[in-house]
């Protein structure tokens, strides 16, 4: 595996949500990972969660976002984000590695 060169991002609306469901006061941070299915290739898995090891690492406001070995390379340069719309609030995944995207915004092709 080459070493990522440019590791992905968290915004501080992102860090802010984190603090407003008390994310740290569990131990859990939140996972961002990438897995095989979706209808276009591959698909976000977020989550919450306990810290693994080999996980990296990513602090903020006094909580954690984590995201796994495997998946590190599909995130490089990605930006981790929260948004509120009228349709819902979601963390969303601003990835410029993805040639494309499902209309889900969940689901993507490299």
């Amino acid at each position: 595996m080459t070493k990522m060169k440019i590791p992905p991002r968290v915004t501080d609306r992102a860090f802010r949500r984190l603090v407003e469901i008390g994310a740290a006061d569990n131990g859990q941070a939140l996972r961002v990972a990438v897995e095989g299915g979706g209808c276009s290739g591959f698909q976000y898995e977020i989550a919450l969660d306990k810290p693994r090891d080999n996980d990296l690492i990513l602090d903020g406001k006094g909580q954690k976002v984590v995201v796994d070995a495997i998946s590190l390379p599909f995130l490089e340069n990605a930006t981790i984000d929260y948004c509120e719309e009228l349709i819902g609030s979601r963390f969303v995944i601003e990835n410029p590695n993805a040639t494309s995207a499902c209309g889900c915004g969940t689901s993507f092709s490299i």
